[in-house]
C-alpha cells in the first residue's frame, strides 16, 4: 500500500505546485466580498512574505520525489503521506475556492492547516531530517499562519470584530498554538521560524498605521522564536 501512496503524494505535490499557473491569480480577498469593506486587513502580512511559497513548493517536490525514489516502503515516510496528501489536494483547489467564497476558503484552509500540522507531528526528525521533517515543518508553519490570517480577515469582514481587534485575536492564537505544536517536535524549529517569518510580514504591513498590531506581531514573533530555542535546548 505504501508504494501507491508514494506515487499519489508525488502527483498531488506536482498538481499543488502547478495550480497557481492554471487558476486566476489570488492577491487576497477583495473588500467587496464582505459586508464590512476593509481595504487593508491588519492581520495580512506584507506581500514580500508570500515569496516563501517558492521555497515551500520546491522543498515539497524534493520530499515527494525522494520518497517515491528511495523511501517508498519506509514506515516513517508512509505515516506522513495520508495527511500530507490531503493538505496538498485541498491546496490544489484552494485558489479557485478563495476567489469565489472567503467563507469556504477559510474552512478549507483550516482543514489544510490541521492536516499539515498532523503530517509534521508524524514525521520524525531523524534520520531524514531535511528531506522528511523539515518540508513538513515549513508547510505546516506557513499554513498555521495563513489559516489564522484567513480567519482574522473573515472575522473583521463580517463584523464580528474590528480590523485591529481581529488581528490581536489571531495573534493570540498564534502565541498559544505555535509553541504547543513546536513542543511536540523540539528538534525541528523550521516550523516556528516559518510562523515568525509570517509575523514579521504582519509587522511590516502594519508599521506606521497608528495601531499596536506591528508591535504585537513583533513581540509574539520574539516569544515564538525564544520558545523554539528553549525546546531545542531541552530536546
Amino acid at each position: 500500500m505504501s508504494r501507491p501512496l508514494a506515487l499519489i503524494l508525488f502527483l498531488a505535490t506536482i498538481a499543488f505546485a502547478v495550480a497557481p499557473f492554471v487558476t486566476p491569480p489570488f492577491t487576497g480577498y477583495q473588500p467587496g466580498q464582505f459586508p464590512v469593506e476593509i481595504v487593508r486587513p491588519a492581520i495580512q502580512p506584507a506581500g514580500y512574505a508570500f515569496a516563501i511559497w517558492s521555497v515551500i513548493y520546491l522543498w515539497l517536490i524534493i520530499h515527494a520525489g525522494y520518497g517515491l525514489w528511495k523511501r517508498q516502503d519506509n514506515p516513517a515516510w508512509a505515516r506522513v503521506r495520508p495527511a500530507l496528501t490531503l493538505a496538498l489536494l485541498l491546496g490544489t483547489v484552494w485558489l479557485a475556492i478563495a476567489g469565489a467564497s472567503p467563507v469556504w476558503a477559510t474552512a478549507v484552509i483550516l482543514v489544510m492547516a490541521a492536516a499539515a500540522i498532523t503530517a509534521f507531528l508524524l514525521a520524525p526528525t531523524e534520520p531524514d531530517r531535511w528531506l522528511l521533517s523539515a518540508p513538513q515543518g515549513i508547510f505546516a508553519g506557513w499554513l498555521t499562519a495563513a489559516s489564522l490570517v484567513s480567519t482574522g480577515v473573515l472575522l473583521a469582514g463580517y463584523g464580528y470584530a474590528g480590523n485591529a481587534e481581529a488581528a490581536y485575536d489571531m495573534l493570540g492564537v498564534v502565541l498559544i498554538l505555535t509553541p504547543l505544536v513546536q513542543s511536540r517536535r523540539p528538534r525541528m524549529p523550521v516550523y516556528s521560524l516559518t510562523v515568525a517569518w509570517a509575523l514579521a510580514g504582519v509587522a511590516v504591513a502594519n508599521w506606521g498605521t497608528g495601531t499596536y498590531v506591528a508591535w504585537a506581531a513583533l513581540g509574539i514573533g520574539a516569544v515564538v522564536l525564544a520558545a523554539a530555542g528553549w525546546f531545542w535546548r531541552r530536546g
